[in-house]
């Protein structure tokens, strides 16, 4: 998992004791819209999107490349149903986190509850950034920003994925890509 070297070798398996691995196909969920969050996931292998359904359409709102956690931060922590989903984007390895024995974990060891808090800031960040962009940025900066701060959305995810990402119709990308 990413930033374990932070942990000392008890806390590595502690917390691996902890996990379940889950190998996924191309299209199959971690979570569904609706349901409780109840873990938080880690992407060895492969990469993972969220997304949400509005008017029938589906909008991404995040992408999950490996070495990093996701999880629906809303429903994890208040136990209300989830308004996105979690899928795997393309097939691979993935980790999941049980949230009860994570917190179990947190009374047992100061380590590894700051491991976690980071993993809420790092998720956090991402959150803000992604809101960021369509409160400071056009479309254009929007697709700029990507290609500069994060090309592996660019290099791997759909066209259809990343205008939707970006809140724009898949045309107005194409528009906007051909533009020097």
């Amino acid at each position: 998992m990413s930033n374990l070297e932070y942990l000392s070798e008890a806390s590595i398996e502690k917390l691996i004791a902890c996990v379940q691995e889950r190998v996924l196909s191309k299209g199959e969920y971690l979570l569904e819209e609706g349901k409780v969050c109840k873990k938080i996931f880690f992407v060895e292998t492969g990469f993972l999107r969220s997304f949400r359904i509005k008017e029938g359409n589906e909008m991404n709102t995040a992408f999950t490349f490996e070495n990093n956690f996701t999880t629906n931060l809303k429903s994890l922590r208040s136990g209300t149903p989830s308004e996105t989903s979690i899928q795997a984007a393309e097939a691979g390895v993935f980790w999941e986190l049980d949230k009860h024995r994570l917190l179990e974990l947190y009374r047992v060891s100061q380590e590894i509850e700051s491991f976690g808090r980071k993993i809420v800031e790092v998720l956090s960040i991402r959150q803000e950034e992604y809101s960021n962009l369509f409160t400071l940025y056009d479309a254009k900066e929007r697709y700029a920003y990507l290609l500069k701060n994060h090309p592996e959305i660019i290099q791997r995810v759909s066209l259809s994925q990343i205008s939707s990402y970006l809140g724009v119709a898949r045309e107005t990308l194409s528009r906007i890509r051909k533009q020097p």
